[in-house]
């Protein structure tokens, strides 16, 4: 069977795009999302995402990591967004669900503008952070993150006794100036470093203003290995943010058939 797609990217985030608002594609095996994710093999990428059709919203978003496990992915969700308008939707302001639930976005350009979830707990372990923005992540800061072993330490916390079983994104990331900062990840479902992880950067900027004390509405640029993003939220309490938007380009790569494996 042939499945049209298009391949669109976010700072590196690489994701397969099928327009599924007609359900053609509702029944896609978790086996064949691997085979289409596959790097050697199938079309490659970090995730694969279906657009639906929606009653309620302009669509939903249903997005599947590279080994078909499922959660919410900011830069998925961005790129879903830029599909969207290729597709025909107007997305200058647009309303769409996704696993955690409802969100707004807008676009201008390339440059997509995502209302995360509010975020209103956040553990502390250490001098790390344990903060879910749509999918769980841990932060650890670290003096340099450039050459640091992302995917080694990243493993080992990924598959500690606690994280194990439901797995956890790990981001490790650098202090680079009063409101910038430089972030690597190694996202669980890839279980690799990815290039850039929205819900990851999302989380460091959020844990970046609680070691910092910082309240109110803040703006922090991160710096991705594929390229830069902007955080902005209101904190207003110890563990409360309001407001938080994820903000950074979608870029179209290519389209194309996949005749692949099914």
């Amino acid at each position: 069977m042939s499945i049209p797609f298009v391949k669109y990217q976010g700072t590196g985030n690489d994701f397969v795009m099928i327009d599924n608002r007609k359900g053609k594609w509702n029944n896609l095996t978790i086996p064949s999302i691997q085979a289409m994710c596959d790097r050697k093999f199938g079309i490659g990428a970090d995730g694969l995402i279906k657009l639906n059709s929606s009653v309620d919203v302009d669509f939903d978003v249903d997005y599947y990591n590279a080994d078909g496990s499922k959660s919410f992915c900011g830069n998925g969700a961005r790129c879903a967004v830029a599909f969207a308008k290729q597709n025909g939707i107007d997305t200058s302001a647009v309303r769409f669900t996704a696993i955690d639930g409802e969100h707004l976005a807008s676009h201008v350009g390339d440059i997509v503008s995502l209302l995360m979830n509010e975020v209103h707990a956040v553990q502390k372990q250490g001098e790390n952070y344990i903060i879910d923005t749509g999918s769980p992540h841990y932060i650890r800061f670290v003096e340099k993150v450039e050459g640091f072993p992302v995917y080694e330490e990243g493993f080992k916390i990924r598959y500690s006794d606690t994280y194990k079983t439901e797995g956890i994104n790990v981001n490790f990331v650098e202090v680079t100036g009063e409101r910038d900062l430089f972030v690597m990840t190694y996202e669980r479902g890839v279980e690799d470093e990815t290039l850039s992880c929205g819900t990851g950067v999302t989380a460091a900027a959020l844990a970046y203003a609680i070691k910092k004390e910082l309240m109110g509405p803040q703006v922090i640029s991160i710096k991705t290995k594929g390229g830069g993003l902007q955080v902005t939220f209101t904190r207003t309490g110890p563990e409360t943010f309001e407001r938080i938007f994820l903000i950074g380009p979608a870029i179209k790569v290519f389209e194309g058939v996949y005749n692949g494996r099914i």
